[in-house]
């Protein structure tokens, strides 16, 4: 069974980093894709960023582009989200989700393995 763990959300500035990990593991096969999502009180949830496992190919959102970097790290399974020049709007809760196949970038609903999210909150 697959499991995700997503950690490093916390409270920072307008302008400040934070850098988000998921730990995942459970995978038979090397064909998936993780992706971050997240969701604001009352909003939808949002498409953030993914990257497939079989060809590195990464994706980002318009509204994160240039400020935030999705990664791996294949020795520790874990898939970071590096987000800098943090603004108030990107204030949710982020989620790591993952699926076999799929590639980038992929609907929230063709997931079927997610993480519990963790809170990124910016002030201004």
């Amino acid at each position: 069974e697959v499991q995700l763990q997503a950690s490093g959300g916390g409270l920072v500035q307008a302008g400040g980093s934070l850098r988000l990990s998921c730990a995942a593991s459970g995978f038979t096969d090397d064909d998936y894709t993780i992706g971050w999502f997240r969701q604001a009180p009352g909003k939808e949830r949002e498409g953030v960023s993914c990257i497939s496992a079989s060809d590195g190919s990464t994706y980002h959102a318009d509204s994160v582009k240039g400020r935030f970097t999705i990664s791996s790290d294949n020795a520790k399974n874990t898939v970071y989200l590096q987000m800098n020049s943090l603004k108030p709007e990107d204030t949710a809760v982020y989620y790591c989700a993952a699926d076999y196949g799929l590639g980038c970038p992929a609907r929230y609903y063709g997931f079927n393995y997610w993480g519990e999210g963790t809170l990124v909150t910016v002030s201004s």
